[in-house]
């Protein structure tokens, strides 16, 4: 759902921003608006931006290979990744330089009718392309807020949609601002103001989407409530008695790897163990089908160890073990 959901989204907002964006460098062209041209470069970086997110779903869904046998999954977080990089240069620091050259060498808007009239037909594109994300993120985001929403979506394009259509319409009601100071003072100071504050405004978003896809390609784990159903899913009460560890590991947005130590009863027979572990497998996936890697390693459950608590040197980026004569 949330791959179609994700392109439904990405599709919109492209067809939204060439559109924008050639109407943009067209009133430029007629104003010399510095907020036109910083407006048009960021939809063009939004074009852009979706044909990445575009590239990384086609690359994402290469079958395993043995040098990758975990899949291309997180491919969606590379392109997504790579998308808060063009954000931050091609869109906000263009978008601060081109502010700051319009103040230090302002000039009155011409043809103020262009930039006016491009911005309020950028809105409504905008606002079409900004409610195709919000309907396709709802379906998704169940009771999270949408700050929750961004911060533990597995899926990137649509908190990346999302968030440069935000991003775009506080954009243009900043360039209309600045253009409407300049042409009520007769200052093409504001207009550089106006642009500086898209600028500004371009980056903090990079910066979010930086943070959050930064975060995935570090690899997250699976969300609380899927580990609920996961763990639930995984005890039977009979052969499998309970959880000794367990972790869990998104290779993709739909793609989830799991590996847990289940404890089981002394005397049960390997038969009767291997058996109990392929159940246990077939329950979790009908509970959390994108569970498509499990590793379930049959121990006896021991209070003595478990009162030791875990142990820091077994856990992946623990302290390493001190080398002799150290």
């Amino acid at each position: 759902m949330s791959a179609s959901g994700g392109t439904r989204a990405i599709v919109a907002a492209l067809g939204a921003n060439l559109a924008i964006a050639a109407s943009k460098f067209v009133a430029f062209a007629f104003s010399g608006s510095s907020s036109m041209l910083a407006e048009g470069v960021h939809s063009l970086a939004d074009s852009g931006n979706q044909f990445l997110l575009l590239i990384g779903g086609k690359k994402a869904q290469r079958e395993a290979t043995p040098q990758h046998p975990f899949g291309f999954g997180r491919e969606r977080y590379i392109y997504a990744f790579l998308v808060s990089i063009v954000l931050f240069s091609v869109g906000g620091m263009f978008a601060v330089y081109e502010g700051f050259e319009k103040i230090s060498h302002p000039h009155e808007i011409e043809h103020w009718y262009w930039p006016v009239g491009v911005l309020v037909f950028a809105v409504i594109a905008e606002g079409f392309s900004f409610r195709t994300a919000i309907k396709e993120s709802n379906e998704l985001r169940g009771k999270l807020s949408w700050s929750q929403f961004i911060r533990r979506a597995k899926a990137p394009e649509l908190p990346v949609v999302l968030l440069e259509d935000f991003g775009a319409l506080i954009g243009l009601v900043l360039a209309l601002g600045g253009v409407g100071l300049a042409l009520l003072t007769g200052d093409g100071v504001w207009d550089g103001i106006g642009t500086v504050c898209i600028g500004v405004l371009l980056v903090l978003i990079a910066l979010v989407l930086a943070a959050e896809t930064k975060s995935l390609l570090l690899g997250e784990a699976a969300g609380l409530e899927e580990i609920k159903k996961i763990e639930a899913a995984t005890v039977d009460g009979d052969t499998v008695t309970g959880i000794i560890h367990m972790r869990t590991l998104h290779l993709g947005p739909e793609e989830l790897l799991i590996a847990a130590k289940i404890a089981v009863q002394h005397d049960d027979t390997a038969a009767e163990v291997a058996k109990a572990i392929d159940a246990a497998e077939a329950r979790i996936r009908a509970a959390v089908p994108i569970a498509r890697v499990i590793y379930l390693e049959p121990d006896i459950y021991s209070e003595a160890e478990a009162a030791k608590g875990p142990d820091p040197q077994a856990t992946p980026g623990g302290p390493a073990p001190q080398s002799a004569g150290h």
